[in-house]
C-alpha cells in the first residue's frame, strides 16, 4: 500500500486528500479472493471469478476522484464486482447503490460488505445497465465495465449538474468519459485510454 500511496503523491495523479484516507481505511484484502493475497495492493486488476475483475487501484482512484463526491450524494455504481469500489465511496458519500448482472458476484460482493460493516451500500442483483428507476435520481453515476455509448437510461436517472463516468469504446479499448449533465445535455470530456471488462445485459455488450 505504502508504494501505491508514494506513487500518486509523487506522480500527482491523484490530489484528494479525502479520497487517500477512504483508500487507506477501506482494506483491499477484504475485497479479493485468497489466491491473489500476495498481490493485494499490486497497481494492476486481479480476477475475483467469472471472467471478472476488482479494477487496478489508480484506475479506481482516478474514476472516483473525477466523480467529486460530495457527502450529500446518493450514488449508482454499475457493476459492483467484489464491492470494494463502493466500499471506498461509501466513505465520501452519503449513499452507494450498486447493481452487478452476476448472481454469485453479488452474494461475494455483499459478504464483503458486511465483513467491513458498512451500512450506506446497497447492492442490487440487476442489470444495471438500465441504470435503476427505483432509487433514481442520482447525484453521480459510475460504469465499472466498457460500454458500446454510455446508456440513455443512465443519462436520464442523473440529477441536473450531475457526474456520470464510463469507459466507452471497443471490446478492446475505451476512452474514459465523464459526463455533467447541463440543462438537460450532457457536457463531456476525455480523461484517458482504458482496458475493463465489457458490460454486460441490454445496452451493454
Amino acid at each position: 500500500m505504502e508504494e501505491l500511496l508514494r506513487y500518486w503523491q509523487q506522480s500527482g495523479l491523484i490530489k484528494d486528500k479525502k479520497l487517500i484516507e477512504a483508500f487507506k481505511k477501506v482494506d483491499r484484502r477484504n475485497f479479493i479472493r485468497k489466491e491473489s493475497m500476495n498481490e493485494v495492493y499490486g497497481d494492476y486488476p486481479l480476477p475475483i471469478g467469472f471472467g471478472q475483475t476488482i479494477s487496478q487501484p489508480t484506475t479506481v482512484m482516478l474514476m472516483i476522484e473525477a466523480l467529486e463526491l460530495k457527502k450529500t450524494d446518493k450514488v449508482l455504481e454499475v457493476g459492483a464486482g467484489s464491492g470494494w469500489c463502493a466500499a471506498i465511496m461509501s466513505r465520501l458519500c452519503k449513499k452507494v447503490i450498486t447493481t452487478e448482472i452476476i448472481p454469485e458476484l453479488v452474494g461475494f460482493a455483499k459478504e464483503n460488505i458486511k465483513k467491513c460493516n458498512i451500512k450506506n451500500v446497497e447492492i442490487i442483483d440487476w442489470d444495471g445497465s438500465q441504470g435503476y428507476e427505483k432509487e433514481a435520481p442520482y447525484n453521480k453515476i459510475m460504469l465499472t465495465a466498457a460500454c458500446p455509448s454510455l446508456p440513455k437510461q443512465c443519462i436520464e436517472q442523473l440529477k441536473e449538474n450531475g457526474i456520470i463516468i464510463a469507459p466507452v469504446g471497443s471490446l478492446f479499448s475505451q476512452d474514459m468519459i465523464k459526463g455533467r449533465k447541463i440543462k438537460g445535455s450532457l457536457a463531456t470530456e476525455n480523461l484517458g485510454n482504458f482496458m475493463f471488462v465489457p458490460l454486460k445485459g441490454k445496452y451493454g455488450y
